[in-house]
């Protein structure tokens, strides 16, 4: 990292939902290709990409900085008063105290907000200060948006505010986006100099940053479109709605120098924060609450005793002896790939949410073919009945978490997490995400009402596109395969 003059700290991954457009592996492609040692990720509000960020980079020999671009609410409005928007600073871990910092905030940003855009409070943010590096956020952050309104004194105070919560880790941020002609937008411009002050008056070091949300600059009209798609706005609407120019995009090092030559220290200082970074997100095995000072005798016991009962109510498709048989042989697989708590803790959620009448469906995927599930009441499918293989399900020769599929009433849901919740501890429960892709048909449609196209042009060129499988191909294959 000696040679490195510049590094990437700002940089929003697909995972900035409908707002950012670089891929998480492209970016690490990019960052080899730049000669760039590392490379940080700071989606918005959300640390989606920090996993499969830190892993990929690690595997092509980039270091992974992990960040985030958090909203903070820096202005308490005064009673009647309509609050003012929340504006973004830039947190990067130093280490694996400042990544959980980072996560209890990023829970923070969606908890107890009353219906309010995603946001942190300063007092949150400097509750969970430790182990972090905080970039004041540009011209758009708390400081630049309190310069830019005239409010100096306040913005002095907010540095002043942020250093005694990140000592020796706060950097006043800066940011150049020429458009045609090398003028800088009107907020940078309007704001930098008196950073610039305020940062030296201070004490506070310089940082340059690029705010990325593309690869390269011929992408701008395919990100504006895109960004459009999320506002419910059309490209060529006469209002002005783009806060982004065709300058966010992934900035060589030689360009960032350009651009920066009168401020060498804000470049050397990317450097030198990733230097401080030293923490990658890890895979870790699953952990898992302790439901039974004995596991596997409290899930023999269990099974055996919901087998007897369904098999005095069910008829028979098999011997009472091939029941039991294949109830030992699950049992035994369980214990040796160790997940008799795991069976336990969902088949106690879904008794207690029967118990109080909550709807929960019988089984689906490739759980219903267990029949220790079965006997515990997580499915209500006879797998011996239907010929369902539990293999399937768990297979010795292929360890991963066991996964039900589970559908409770939805609106009732609430109460079974609430419950699951109060059980193991609200700190020890979390609900994942689904991420969905803008696939191809459903993106010619999307762009082609953006630009308003006819309905019907846009209808025939989605048509167009051909399906394998269940997907629609990409646009790129379909172009090569049917020019």
């Amino acid at each position: 990292m000696t040679q490195a003059r510049f590094i990437h700290l700002r940089v929003h991954t697909e995972h900035s939902l409908l707002e950012g457009a670089v891929p998480v592996k492209k970016l690490i492609k990019l960052a080899r290709a730049a000669d760039m040692p590392a490379v940080a990720v700071t989606d918005t509000n959300n640390m989606f990409a920090a996993l499969e960020f830190s892993v990929s980079a690690l595997a092509e020999g980039v270091q992974p900085i992990v960040g985030c671009q958090v909203a903070v609410a820096y202005e308490v409005p005064a009673p009647g008063e309509k609050a003012r928007p929340a504006a973004p600073v830039v947190l990067l871990a130093q280490s694996e105290a400042g990544y959980l910092n980072l996560m209890k905030l990023n829970s923070c940003l969606y908890i107890d907000k009353a219906g309010a855009l995603p946001q942190v409070t300063l007092a949150e943010l400097e509750r969970h200060a430790g182990g972090l590096i905080c970039l004041t956020g540009g011209a758009d952050g708390p400081v630049g948006r309190s310069v830019l309104a005239g409010h100096l004194t306040r913005a002095r105070a907010l540095l002043e505010r942020l250093g005694s919560a990140y000592p020796g880790r706060l950097y006043v941020e800066l940011q150049r986006h020429p458009g045609e002609g090398g003028a800088l937008p009107e907020a940078e411009a309007a704001s930098e100099a008196a950073m610039v002050d305020l940062a030296y008056d201070l004490g506070l070091p310089l940082v340059a940053t690029n705010d990325v949300y593309f690869p390269k600059a011929d992408m701008y009209l395919a990100h504006d479109a895109m960004i459009c798609i999320a506002e419910g706005a059309y490209v060529d609407q006469s209002q002005p709605r783009r806060r982004l120019t065709s300058q966010h995009y992934f900035k060589s090092e030689a360009e960032m120098a350009a651009l920066f030559a009168d401020l060498p220290e804000a470049l050397e200082n990317t450097v030198e924060i990733a230097r401080r970074c030293a923490f990658a997100v890890y895979k870790r095995k699953p952990i898992l609450p302790k439901f039974a000072d004995d596991e596997v005798q409290e899930l023999r016991r269990q099974a055996n005793e919901g087998l007897a009962a369904r098999l005095a109510v069910i008829p028979h498709s098999v011997t009472v002896e091939e029941y039991q048989a294949r109830l030992d042989f699950e049992l035994t697989i369980i214990e040796k790939m160790g997940f008799p708590g795991y069976f336990l803790i969902v088949a106690d959620f879904i008794k207690w949410a029967k118990d109080h009448g909550i709807p929960v469906g019988p089984g689906r995927g490739s759980g219903a073919g267990s029949l220790v599930a079965y006997a515990l009441t997580i499915t209500d499918l006879d797998p011996l009945r239907y010929a369902l293989l539990f293999e399937r399900f768990l297979n010795p020769e292929r360890v991963s978490m066991p996964d039900f599929d589970i559908d409770f009433c939805m609106d009732r849901r609430e109460e079974v997490i609430q419950y699951v919740q109060q059980k193991y501890g609200r700190e020890k429960v979390a609900q994942i995400i689904t991420f969905g892709a803008l696939l191809s048909k459903a993106a010619v449609r999307d762009v082609g009402r953006v630009l308003q196209m006819p309905y019907g042009q846009v209808d025939r060129l989605s048509k167009m596109i051909p399906v394998e499988g269940v997907k629609p191909v990409s646009i790129t294959k379909d172009l090569a395969d049917e020019p």
